[in-house]
């Protein structure tokens, strides 16, 4: 048996790109080169989130909203607040400064990790202090209950841990069976990989478990299917063997590679996007 794999292409995700004044940034420069896109953020909807409103493309199991964020030099979301949802980010390129009402004040680089259970409220801050821009993949699991205490943690990451390798990542804090950086309170776990050409990894997708995968940079082959840069993919069947394979590779932080970020969770009857 073989995991069926449906493409999610970049050019069904939504793009959002809204005003500065929106998260208390100030005008867009003119001229200004260290700037890879003319506006402060660019993000890339997965899921119904914000001014996209799409009753088709509400979530993927416990997975609720995936936003793939670009947000460039010395530009962030100013302070506001989240209640209820496992928040998940995942860091791909630059520096995120995150502050919040808990006293937590940190800065994460590349294949670092954090988790915040909104649980009852609470407030935090994300901004990019670099000169260069920074990109990262941010992730609402919604929790297996309502009104958990506030809680809030990260993990720098593993290089290592992570070349031609899954690195496991996010786990259910439930699970006694496995040790991971970052533990939440659902049924989810997550996994990344920086592949070499060439290179691949294989991860057995139990019978009742389904999965989401995004292709962050370079090229991959997931059992047959081609996903691109910023491409996702949808996972479902019966149980089997996943196979991602590295057949191109992009310049990054981390040399020329494939990055891949892969979330697992429990599966759901007709899940998935039905707009297309």
């Amino acid at each position: 048996m073989s995991p069926n794999v449906r493409v999610i292409p970049n050019d069904k995700l939504f793009i959002s790109e809204p005003p500065p004044e929106w998260f208390g940034n100030g005008d867009n420069p003119s001229n200004d080169k260290t700037w890879t896109n003319e506006n402060w953020l660019k993000s890339r909807f997965h899921f119904s989130f914000a001014e996209y409103n799409e009753w088709a493309n509400q979530s993927y199991g416990c997975l609720r909203v995936m936003n793939d964020d670009l947000v460039q030099p010395k530009r962030g979301f100013g302070t506001h607040g989240h209640s209820n949802m496992e928040i998940i980010t995942y860091i791909i390129e630059g520096e995120l400064t995150h502050k919040d009402s808990m006293g937590t004040k940190e800065s994460l680089g590349r294949g670092s990790i954090q988790f915040m259970t909104a649980g009852r409220g609470v407030r935090h801050s994300e901004y990019n202090p670099g000169d260069k821009p920074l990109r990262f993949i941010q992730t609402w699991i919604t929790p297996r209950s309502s009104g958990l205490k506030p809680n809030y943690g990260s993990c720098t990451g593993d290089a290592e841990g992570r070349k031609n390798k899954l690195q496991h990542l996010v786990s259910n804090v439930m699970d006694k069976s496995t040790s991971t950086p970052v533990e939440i309170e659902q049924d989810c776990d997550a996994y990344v990989t920086e592949l070499d050409l060439g290179k691949s990894v294989q991860l057995e997708l139990p019978t009742g478990r389904m999965a989401y995968l995004l292709c962050m940079e370079g090229t991959v082959q997931v059992n047959g299917k081609e996903l691109k840069r910023h491409d996702a993919a949808e996972i479902n069947g019966n149980g089997g063997m996943l196979n991602i394979e590295c057949t191109e590779v992009e310049e990054t932080e981390s040399g020329n590679v494939a990055h891949v970020l892969l979330f697992t969770m429990k599966e759901v009857k007709n899940a998935g996007r039905t707009d297309f």
